[in-house]
């Protein structure tokens, strides 16, 4: 006799897995080697990060509406990195490829929260050199410690918000047929088509979260830049232009190197000619060089990070040589 289940579809069963299986790089030889260097990029995050949250700590004049902003972009990067990273290291170099749902659902969504932020803080510095090009002589009265602190906290709502709401979602995925990701991590779009009942909400959820957190940021960004173009124009000496461009060369390279990888990752996902360990190392890549990248371009692109470092030093070696008397 059939039992009573046999003849429900597979959607009418709920299967809620112990384990997935994060898949990785597939038959690539050597792959341990890109491990390892990922080993080396988080290093370099980690250091560089804590390098300028130490610089801006110690020096009162970065005490800013800006470089409050550079500080929660600094965090941002190293909680992103250590989100990532790390267990990249324990799954594919250590042979723990199988991770239990619990831990993928918290990094699922530790990774959703950490990237969506970083793309909205993009955005109010955006803010930050819109008006201090566009409204100038109002500049101190519209961007102050306490409006930057209120619109990060709104920001940091909004992504965490959304984090956990897709992490829910999830949650109400049955996995009755594989457990396998074709990713590095806990990846929400390949973890969601592994589901065999209706993925409608959650698959709505991406599309939202892509819409709020890569599409409009980058318009936002955009039209910005736009608004700077037009009020660069009105400047009448070329000197003058430059002056005022050169603020913002370290947030355009900033969101060059965000939002270029991240769209090369969709248009990777959209072509199917594209092997698959390609798509992932493109993608990893994505995830784990901005953070990196992020503090050497603002030590070396911003002028009052350097002179701020300068200053440091010289008084190092001022106390240096009191000691040494």
């Amino acid at each position: 006799m059939n039992s009573p289940n046999s003849t429900l579809p597979l959607n009418a069963m709920f299967v809620r897995p112990q384990f997935f299986y994060i898949s990785g790089l597939y038959n690539l030889p050597n792959a341990k080697y890109y491990y390892i260097f990922l080993c080396f990029v988080y290093v370099v995050t980690i250091i560089g990060n804590s390098f300028i949250l130490f610089i801006i700590y110690m020096e009162r004049s970065l005490h800013t509406p800006k470089y409050v902003v550079v500080c929660n972009l600094a965090i941002v990067d190293v909680c992103s990195s250590t989100a990532i990273i790390p267990k990249i290291i324990d799954t594919f170099l250590f042979d723990s490829q199988f991770i239990r749902y619990e831990a993928c659902l918290a990094n699922m969504c530790f990774l959703l929260f950490f990237s969506n932020m970083q793309s909205l803080i993009l955005v109010v510095l955006a803010y930050d050199r819109f008006v201090a090009i566009c409204f100038p002589l109002r500049y101190h009265a519209i961007i102050t410690n306490t409006s930057i602190v209120v619109i990060l906290a709104v920001m940091w709502a909004i992504a965490a918000l959304v984090a956990i709401t897709a992490t829910l979602l999830f949650t109400r995925l049955s996995f009755c047929r594989s457990i396998v990701i074709n990713s590095y991590y806990c990846d929400y779009g390949p973890a969601i088509n592994l589901a065999c009942n209706d993925i409608s909400p959650s698959f709505i959820m991406g599309i939202f979260g892509t819409t709020i957190f890569f599409v409009a940021p980058v318009a936002v960004i955009a039209l910005s830049y736009v608004c700077i173009i037009f009020a660069l124009l009105k400047i009448a000496t070329q000197e003058g232009r430059l002056k005022a461009m050169q603020t913002c060369t370290s947030h355009l390279i900033l969101v060059a190197i965000f939002y270029l990888p991240i769209c090369a990752s969709y248009i990777s996902t959209l072509s199917s000619t594209i092997h698959p360990n390609a798509r992932i190392i493109n993608t990893s890549l994505a995830c784990v060089i901005p953070p990196m990248l992020n503090p050497i371009i603002y030590s070396l692109k911003t002028e009052e990070i350097m002179s701020s470092i300068k200053k440091i030093y010289r008084k190092g070696n001022k106390l240096n040589s009191h000691a040494i008397e």
